[in-house]
């Protein structure tokens, strides 16, 4: 399968722009990934193969079985705005997307995208708010793609259509990629292990940071043995975990809270953060503990990039060299924001809301390029 880097952004009289600085934000997402993203009501749930609430995978054929299907569907959105959207996605995705659009800082992505209609989507959504994708190789085949259902209290069905779909792989990385930037985002799969260790050794090499969220509580469940190996190397600097994945971290030990699961996390990483949904969260850097509560005037329509948006806060927070607390509270607002309207990307109607937030937290309102 022949892979190629994607030409970097031409300028207005037509020349390719030249990326004179690197990204300060990498993110490493393997495959691209297009979002499917409606409010729906429950009978199509029930109509779809597998359980309310999941995320199980499925063929082509299904997934555009279910794309007809949501059509005749779909739910008015509580606050106006569209009841469906096809957008980039994935986790790294969203995040790095909240970093460049919502904080103005420099962010790139590495992964591979197919040459189909998914692919070029991909692309157009990721340049047009800033990323730079010239670590984004383009390979024939096909583009994953996922439908995201969500019911009218904000719960998501995820039917994720991965088979075939191209992505990079760990011996495609070379230092290039890395040099000169500041930190490297990342999402714990099995699925993607091998690239996952490739980028971590390149990584470190060229003196990046590596941020590592821990995906899901059936990841962490699953597949613990190969995850406690990445965290004991010492080798990821912060660790995200939402309060499932911190709960299952330390499964079948006598202490297994989420203060516990902070703690083991930050003996081996230098930042570790533990979102607790409405509750807020927690966060351990050195000696220092700190408790930040969520946004209360956040009302949720989609949940879907609430943690991802909170690590583009936090990692704002860091690279501008702030303290813990307000690391975690630029992390409630763009965390906040993104679960105001469907999919995981913030609107500009709401990255102005989350501003509001800022300022009324004293905290100093990110600068954004234009």
């Amino acid at each position: 399968m022949g892979a190629e880097g994607l030409p970097r952004p031409a300028t207005t009289n037509g020349e390719i722009a030249p990326h004179h600085h690197p990204p300060e934000i990498l993110g490493l997402q393997p495959a691209a990934l297009i979002d499917h993203v409606a409010r729906v009501d429950l009978s199509l749930l029930d109509r779809i193969p597998g359980d309310r609430g999941g995320s199980i995978p499925v063929a082509v054929e299904e997934l555009e079985g279910i794309l007809k299907e949501v059509k005749t569907h779909v739910l008015a959105s509580p606050d106006g705005s569209s009841v469906a959207k096809t957008i980039a996605g994935g986790s790294v995705a969203n995040t790095i997307r909240g970093l460049s659009a919502g904080f103005g800082l420099s962010c790139g992505i590495i992964g591979a995208c197919g040459d189909d209609d998914q692919g070029r989507l991909f692309v157009s959504n990721m340049t047009f708010h800033g990323i730079n994708i010239s670590r984004l190789r383009s390979k024939k085949g096909f583009t994953a793609q996922c439908v995201c259902l969500v019911d009218e209290l904000g719960n998501r069905t995820m039917r994720p259509c991965l088979s075939n779909a191209v992505k990079v792989q760990g011996e495609e990385l070379v230092k290039d990629d890395f040099m000169g930037s500041k930190w490297l985002v990342m999402r714990y799969s099995i699925f993607n292990l091998e690239v996952i260790k490739a980028a971590i050794k390149v990584a470190k090499q060229e003196g990046v940071s590596v941020s590592l969220d821990l995906a899901s509580f059936e990841m962490v469940r699953n597949h613990r043995v190969p995850l406690m190996e990445l965290l004991l190397s010492g080798d990821v600097d912060l660790c995200f975990a939402n309060e499932d994945e911190a709960t299952e971290l330390l499964r079948g030990e006598a202490n297994a809270d989420h203060e516990a699961a902070l703690e083991f996390l930050a003996k081996h990483c230098r930042w570790a953060v533990v979102t607790l949904g409405a509750n807020g969260c927690l966060a351990k850097h050195g000696k220092e503990v700190v408790r930040v509560p969520a946004i209360g005037e956040s009302k949720a329509v989609d949940a879907t990039g609430a943690g991802d948006l909170f690590a583009s806060g936090f990692l704002y927070g860091l690279t501008k060299g702030l303290s813990l607390e307000e690391c975690c509270k630029f992390g409630s607002c763009s965390g906040g924001s993104v679960i105001r309207s469907l999919g995981g990307e913030v609107t500009p109607e709401n990255w102005q809301w989350a501003y509001k937030q800022m300022q009324a937290k004293g905290l100093p309102i990110p600068e954004i390029r234009n």
